[in-house]
């Protein structure tokens, strides 16, 4: 008998406060259907534990608070969720900011520059001690061909030899780059 009376109590406190909870739980959580789920919820909540209450408790308002602490909870887990969010277009934001600038301090000729100046002396590296000795006299110290046979005591076919070598490597190791040197110049 307790429990059809139970029942009872239920459906008019439901009948009577439901609509009057989902327009409180509205007014802070501003999305009607969460509203209406925050209300369902804490009826429910109030039917699992209403034989833990004291018999003379106010059955609408120990539902209100639980609806208060519900609508408490989902701003809560909203705010932290916008901060998140926040953040995250913020990083966002900052790398987008980053690879603007980084584009527009970018010279292409500069990089270009020092990406074949690394090849050029990594190839220089590799070359034999000779070849090397009469490529520096020929390109860098701009020495003839005599000139260099002399001071080496080598034939200028040697010479010749030499910087045919030298010549033929960094052409092979910059073939990458001779087709963007032809069509950059050529634009």
């Amino acid at each position: 008998m307790a429990e059809i009376s139970d029942i009872r109590f239920f459906n008019d406190l439901f009948v009577n406060y439901r609509l009057r909870f989902v327009r409180f739980a509205n007014t802070y959580v501003r999305d009607l259907v969460i509203a209406e789920d925050i209300t369902t919820e804490s009826f429910m909540a109030y039917w699992e534990n209403r034989e833990n209450l004291p018999s003379d408790s106010n059955v609408p308002a120990y539902i209100l608070t639980i609806i208060k602490n519900k609508c408490l909870n989902h701003l809560q887990h909203n705010e932290v969720r916008t901060k998140v969010y926040s953040n995250i277009q913020s990083d966002v934001s900052w790398e987008m900011q980053m690879r603007i600038m980084t584009l527009e301090a970018c010279n292409p000729e500069q990089l270009f520059s020092f990406e074949v100046e690394k090849i050029v002396n990594d190839t220089l590296s590799t070359l034999p001690e000779r070849t090397l000795e009469v490529f520096t006299l020929s390109r860098y110290k701009n020495k003839s061909h005599k000139e260099i046979a002399a001071e080496l005591n080598i034939t200028t076919k040697g010479v010749e030899f030499h910087i045919t070598k030298a010549l033929s490597l960094l052409r092979e190791r910059l073939k990458d780059y001779m087709t963007f040197i032809v069509t950059f110049l050529s634009a």
